[in-house]
């Protein structure tokens, strides 16, 4: 017999076929259904396996009503704030994600979100969608050149280093700050800074990569804005948990950042709406992972890894160890 598996959020096609050749399914293509929608349909298939994003957080007091039948759950994401590691470990339930198969294409858009900053494509998108009809000055809409300027990295991980790699083919100086410094053939001669509050004067640009944790929340604040160029642009496409919004919002408002790039917020998808009336903000709605090839590498990676589970080899990406 397939194994039962829920899958809560809608999957592509190709990963929806698999579902449906791998697994006795109730929807193998996968639907946006509530938490406790979830927990119905888990309780009522008896289903040892999840397919889940962030859209279901597993707090203590959710994982606390998760039935005994479900063994793993695979979170279709390499971030994982939305699991409470704890609980799930007290309960003896393996969770895991998707490293690796988003690094290039969430440094493609991260690459995306800093030169449609420097270059205001929003503003430029709003003129054109407006008609064009007026002749632009020389000295009107300037944006400003990325080349040759220094981006500053905060978390040098997969992503950070494929965003790096990106940012040398634009002649960029790049420099960095990670919890310890990368071996040199990683390094690859960036500049590294033990605190961003050292690196940030650096920087021309800088763009977020760190995981959200207890460390980072909020690491862009007030404080650190302040001590960032004026004129500098800010990239996000890790966590909306790093920024203070508030403090973001002032410094776009206030013109000490020129612009930011913004993939991910706080509050998803209900979004503080102040960004949306900053013409220098260049938003996108969290869609750092979203082309074909990747999102089938996740759910991929999340479907091998129930198969590894299920049939008692253990989880190929396991949050823990």
């Amino acid at each position: 017999m397939k194994p039962r598996l829920i899958v809560s959020r809608q999957m592509p096609s190709s990963v929806g076929d698999r579902i449906a050749q791998e697994f006795d399914s109730p929807n193998p293509q996968g639907a946006d259904i509530s938490p406790d929608e979830c927990l119905k349909l888990l309780e009522e298939t008896q289903a040892p396996a999840l397919m889940f994003t962030g859209s279901i957080k597993f707090t203590a007091d959710y994982v606390a009503k998760l039935p005994a039948s479900l063994k793993i759950a695979a979170t279709c994401s390499v971030g994982y704030d939305h699991v409470d590691v704890a609980a799930c470990k007290a309960r003896g339930l393996i969770v895991t994600n998707t490293p690796k198969v988003l690094d290039e294409c969430t440094a493609d858009l991260s690459f995306l979100l800093m030169l449609g900053a420097a270059r205001r494509a929003r503003e430029y998108g709003v003129i054109m969608q407006d008609g064009w009809r007026r002749g632009i000055g020389m000295g009107e809409m300037l944006g400003v050149r990325v080349w040759g300027k220094t981006l500053g990295i905060l978390g040098m991980g997969g992503i950070g280093r494929a965003m790096a790699a990106r940012a040398r083919g634009f002649g960029m100086k790049v420099v960095y700050c990670n919890r310890n410094r990368l071996p040199p053939e990683l390094e690859q001669d960036a500049t590294y800074y033990p605190t961003i509050e050292a690196m940030l004067p650096h920087c021309d640009m800088v763009s977020l990569h760190a995981p959200a944790t207890a460390e980072t929340k909020r690491i862009i604040n007030a404080t650190t804005i302040g001590l960032m160029k004026p004129g500098a642009i800010l990239v996000n496409a890790a966590r909306g948990a790093l920024v203070d919004e508030d403090a973001l919002v002032a410094a776009l408002t206030s013109g000490h950042l020129a612009a930011a790039g913004l993939d991910v917020f706080d509050n998803e998808p209900a979004y503080d709406l102040r960004f949306r009336d900053i013409p220098s903000a260049f938003i996108l709605p969290h869609m750092g992972s979203a082309t074909h090839e990747t999102r089938k590498a996740m759910g991929d990676c999340c479907i091998d890894n129930i198969h590894s589970v299920l049939s008692g080899n253990g989880p190929l990406t396991p949050l823990w160890t």
